[in-house]
């Protein structure tokens, strides 16, 4: 996840954005930062889709295919979380 520095970041530009305003500088900054915050947000979600099992009533497991074919193909190129 991002830093506090940098979530405080996002949120000071998104105030004075409704504001005053942003300079030039200002909204490719914003737009750097929201883009390293997606990056984050989709990884952390995508960690937590990769421990996930689901399984039915009668305990069997129906974890669907492309999410078992994801966690292999994870596993095999040595990703570790």
């Amino acid at each position: 996840m991002l830093s506090k520095e940098k979530l405080a970041r996002i949120n000071e530009l998104a105030k004075r954005s409704k504001t005053t305003g942003l300079t030039k500088e200002e909204t490719k900054e914003q737009q750097k930062l929201r883009q390293e915050y997606i990056k984050a947000f989709r990884g952390s979600f995508e960690n937590q889709l990769h421990s996930v099992k689901v399984v039915d009533e009668k305990g069997n497991d129906v974890t669907p295919s492309k999410l078992k074919a994801s966690k292999k193909n994870r596993h095999q190129n040595g990703f570790q979380h």
